[in-house]
C-alpha cells in the first residue's frame, strides 16, 4: 500500500492529529500493508493526511521510538526490517506480565471481572464466523488481553507491552494459516475456562501455549520472507 494511497479524511480535527497519525501507520506497519523496508515519503504523508511537517515528524519520532521505522538525516525514512532479538525480548515480557494477571485472576475469581474479556471473544467469534478473515479478529484480539490486565488494574502494563511488541506483532501478521483462528478462539476460551475454574497453573500455561507459536516458527517465516527481517 502506498502512504499515500488514503484520503485525509480519516483525520478527526477534534482530536490530537499527532496521535492518529501514529495509530493509523502503526496499524498499517503492523498489518504489513507497509512492508518491512519500505521507504516512506514524508512529503507524500504530509499529502496524505493534509498536515504540516511538524506533527509528521513527531508522529514518525514516535513510531522509531518503538523501533518500526528508521529514520536517516539527509536521506528519508523507512520501515524498519523486523528484528527478532528484539521480538524475543518483547515476547518475554509479555509471558510474563500475562502469565502474572492470569495467576492473579484464577487464584481468586471471583474477586474480578471477567465479563468485558468474555463479551470480547463472544464478538471475536461472530466476527470469524460472519468474516472468515482472521486478520478481522485482531483488532478485539488486542482489546481482549487489554480487558484481562484491566480486570487487575494493570492496562498500563498492557500499554508498556504493545509499545514493544511490534517486531512480534508484525511476524504474527506473517503467521497466518489455515486453522490459526480458530486455534486463537479456542485458546481464548480455553483461558477464560481456566481464570473461571480457579487453576493458576492452568491459566498460566494457557498463556504459554497462546503467546509462544508465532516464535516457535520464527526459522520458517525468516525462510519464507528473508527480505523482512534483519540478517
Amino acid at each position: 500500500m502506498s502512504p499515500i494511497a488514503a484520503s485525509s479524511d480519516r483525520i478527526d480535527r477534534r482530536r490530537p492529529v499527532v496521535g492518529q497519525i501514529f495509530d493509523i501507520l502503526r496499524n498499517e506497519i503492523i498489518a504489513l500493508q507497509l512492508a518491512p523496508g519500505t521507504d516512506i515519503s514524508r512529503l507524500a504523508l504530509v499529502e496524505r493526511f493534509g498536515v504540516s511537517q511538524t506533527p509528521m515528524r513527531e508522529a514518525l519520532l514516535r513510531l522509531e521510538q518503538q523501533g518500526l521505522v528508521e529514520v536517516f538525516p539527509q536521506s528519508g525514512t523507512a520501515v524498519s526490517l523486523i528484528d527478532v532479538r528484539q521480538a524475543n525480548q518483547s515476547q518475554f515480557l509479555r509471558i510474563a506480565v500475562e502469565s502474572q494477571v492470569a495467576e492473579t485472576i484464577a487464584s481468586d475469581p471471583r474477586a474480578y471481572d471477567l465479563h468485558e474479556a468474555e463479551s470480547i471473544l463472544a464478538e471475536m467469534q461472530r466476527i470469524w464466523r460472519g468474516t472468515n478473515d482472521a486478520h478481522a479478529i485482531r483488532p478485539p484480539d488486542q482489546s481482549f488481553h487489554a480487558a484481562l490486565c484491566e480486570a487487575v488494574g494493570h492496562g498500563e502494563l498492557w500499554e508498556l507491552v504493545v509499545a514493544r511488541s511490534g517486531n512480534v506483532d508484525r511476524m504474527r501478521s506473517i503467521n497466518i494459516y489455515p486453522g490459526k483462528a480458530e486455534r486463537i478462539l479456542g485458546e481464548h476460551a480455553e483461558l477464560i475456562a481456566a481464570l473461571k475454574a480457579g487453576d493458576p497453573q492452568r491459566a498460566r500455561n494457557a498463556v504459554h501455549t497462546h503467546l509462544s507459536g508465532t516464535l516457535r516458527a520464527v526459522d520458517e517465516l525468516r525462510a519464507a520472507y528473508p527480505h523482512y527481517f534483519q540478517s
